[in-house]
């Protein structure tokens, strides 16, 4: 079995050429690949990279880039591997039953051999149950009259063959599109698992795949597939040979070298996991929690702020920041968003969530405190507050905390 080598960084790391083996041509395939997703991953550097908030897996050639989530520069480091993992778990974006915990305790995740083996898992659930089989139209020769003739494509093919009929008919069976988005994630399964422990898996799922046709699947096909009654089964498989099939990148790399990425935006991921977190926790209380509402703001723009926390007549924002901040105070942009949310939203308080040791900040008035020069004009009924807040997202043994929730209740004093 072909060994693959590992990088481990975090995010906002850099990494040079000639450092854990990361040579010149993975260098110029990733910065391709950063290109491609408009600069958003990692910056460049002389001689190397500097990731951003994009935590997950790059795989290029024989070499694996995990990039690991980091809250803070001076945390201990070994507390978040694997911490991934369990948040993408707590947020429904991996099967809670999924078999990489026993990777994870061994420190050695490979999430993009966690997909894999997961979409592998579901097709072959799929091949046991049975194909669903669908009608298609096909156009070739046939030995007896059927369809529609095409008369200009039977005189092309058939001037000298007279017993054949070339003809668009109807077929009843397995090859229809949606077999084919399944076998086209499951050649570029097989072509990163190679050498690794799903190679077995995979030659096996292959070989009991039935006969489709090999297509050049596009994002905009994808978007246009609509399950019925019949195909309802398939979501687990394609939601995960979806994801395949769009962070493959063919094209992109550096000579005859193929990269797949599976990347998360931390800052997306964060936000996700709170709100989960306090849906959860909320339930049966009488307190609403919603995210990403929108309310028209100016034009074409709109205000979407992350949380939003109604019980009765009370409101609350919370508005969540991964990165922790430089200074003890917010920024006066941080300040305005929150108070323009207050304002559009009727609401009393607002939080800007942070992680980090459980801790908070006074609630400040924007009427009374220090956040305006013009307090006095201000009329009371336009008095918002606002204050900094902190969740620790690892306990003491450095395990993902599933309970926060009743903290960020308690940073916004929320009955």
């Amino acid at each position: 079995m072909v060994k693959q080598h590992k990088i481990s960084v975090f995010e906002h790391q850099k990494l040079y050429i000639g450092t854990q083996g990361f040579k010149q041509t993975h260098l110029d395939a990733l910065l391709k690949l950063n290109e491609y997703h408009d600069s958003n991953y990692f910056e460049p550097i002389a001689k190397g990279i500097r990731f951003n908030q994009y935590v997950g897996v790059i795989q290029v050639d024989g070499l694996i880039i995990e990039i690991n989530p980091k809250a803070d520069k001076d945390d201990e480091e070994y507390k978040w591997k694997g911490v991934l993992l369990k948040m993408l778990k707590a947020c429904g974006k991996i099967k809670a039953n999924s078999s990489g915990d026993a990777n994870v305790k061994r420190q050695h995740l490979n999430l993009l051999e966690i997909y894999f083996e997961l979409y592998l898992k579901e097709v072959e659930l799929l091949i046991r149950k049975g194909f669903v089989k669908q009608y298609r139209k096909q156009t070739k020769n046939t030995k007896a009259l059927k369809g529609k003739l095409e008369f200009a494509g039977n005189i092309r093919h058939n001037i000298v063959h007279k017993e054949r009929f070339y003809t668009t008919h109807q077929v009843y069976d397995s090859n229809h599109f949606l077999h084919q988005v399944f076998y086209r994630a499951l050649t570029i399964v097989n072509q990163f698992t190679k050498g690794t422990r799903l190679q077995d898996v995979t030659n096996r799922v292959l070989l009991n795949f039935p006969e489709v046709d090999t297509k050049i699947i596009t994002a905009k096909q994808l978007n246009t597939i609509i399950l019925n009654r019949k195909t309802n089964s398939y979501k687990p498989a394609l939601d995960l040979a979806r994801l395949i099939i769009l962070n493959y990148s063919p094209d992109i790399a550096s000579g005859k070298e193929k990269m797949l990425s599976l990347l998360f935006d931390m800052n997306q991921l964060w936000e996700e996991y709170v709100l989960k977190q306090l849906q959860n926790a909320c339930e049966g209380t009488g307190i609403k929690v919603s995210g990403q509402e929108s309310k028209s703001f100016w034009g074409a723009n709109s205000l979407r702020p992350d949380i939003v926390l109604r019980k009765g007549t009370h409101t609350c924002i919370i508005d969540t920041k991964w990165k922790r901040p430089q200074k003890s105070s917010a920024s006066i942009s941080d300040l305005r968003q929150m108070y323009t949310y207050c304002r559009f939203w009727d609401a009393e308080k607002a939080v800007l969530l942070y992680p980090g040791a459980t801790s908070q900040n006074q609630f400040k008035s924007y009427l009374t405190d220090d956040y305006s020069s013009h307090n006095n004009d201000m009329p009371k009924e336009m008095d918002h507050q606002c204050k900094m807040g902190f969740v620790s997202v690892l306990d003491e043994e450095g395990n993902l905390r599933n309970n926060i929730a009743t903290d960020i209740l308690k940073l916004l004093d929320f009955k």
